[in-house]
């Protein structure tokens, strides 16, 4: 456990993993992803965690030809600890209402907080567009499965930022008026989006503990 805080321990260390977690990522999009960092911050992450093999730096082919940073195999095994880390978290009294998350915050949270229980029989196929970017969304058996692209012939489709679409799953905002006042956009089967919503409880917080005076 002491050499994992070594490796991983350090602040923003895990976000940047995170933020890795669906593909390799350049500089100036892990850095807009992560607001409050400094270029100074993150420069320093990325070269401890290549140091210590969690990640590496690789020049895509043309006619991209830019630098992206990317998991290595070992530093993707992490990906359950993430979730675990998340799922302790979301139990906390102190949990800050309507903080930003990132696309990949909420598309991490949707795999960790799935409740296949709620989810029962359901079964649909959606595309959501967070903030731009576009994922596929499987549901059936008890089972969600999230990639990154298009989905053909979908059920229905759900478009906002990532902050909107999580409001509307963690933060009870009302579909039909985040749709009313433009914050998000939907088409095909609105139902199935607003059971989707329903599929991701939080848990309930761990009691708060007063100080003794």
């Amino acid at each position: 456990m002491a050499h994992a805080l070594d490796l991983v321990g350090e602040r923003w260390a895990l976000l940047v993993i995170r933020e890795l977690m669906l593909g390799p990522k350049r500089f100036t999009d892990l850095r807009a992803s992560l607001p409050g960092i400094s270029a100074n911050v993150l420069t320093q992450r990325l070269e401890e965690l290549e140091a210590v093999s969690i990640l590496k730096r690789l020049k895509l082919p043309p006619p991209i030809a830019t630098w992206v940073y990317q998991l290595t195999d070992w530093g993707m095994e992490l990906e359950p600890i993430v979730q675990s880390f998340g799922k302790w978290a979301a139990r906390s009294p102190h949990l800050p209402d309507g903080a930003h998350m990132s696309v990949n915050s909420v598309v991490l949270s949707f795999r960790t907080m799935f409740n296949s229980d709620a989810a029962g029989d359901f079964r649909a196929r959606l595309q959501l567009n967070l903030s731009g970017e576009p994922f596929q969304v499987t549901i059936g058996d008890g089972v969600i499965a999230i990639m990154r692209g298009e989905i053909a012939q979908p059920d229905a489709t759900l478009d906002g930022s990532s902050d909107a679409i999580a409001a509307l799953v963690y933060g009870g905002r009302d579909l039909d008026e985040a749709v009313r006042v433009g914050e998000l956009n939907v088409g095909g089967d609105v139902a199935k989006l607003k059971r989707f919503a329903r599929l991701f409880p939080l848990p309930d917080p761990a009691p708060m503990i007063r100080q003794a005076s």
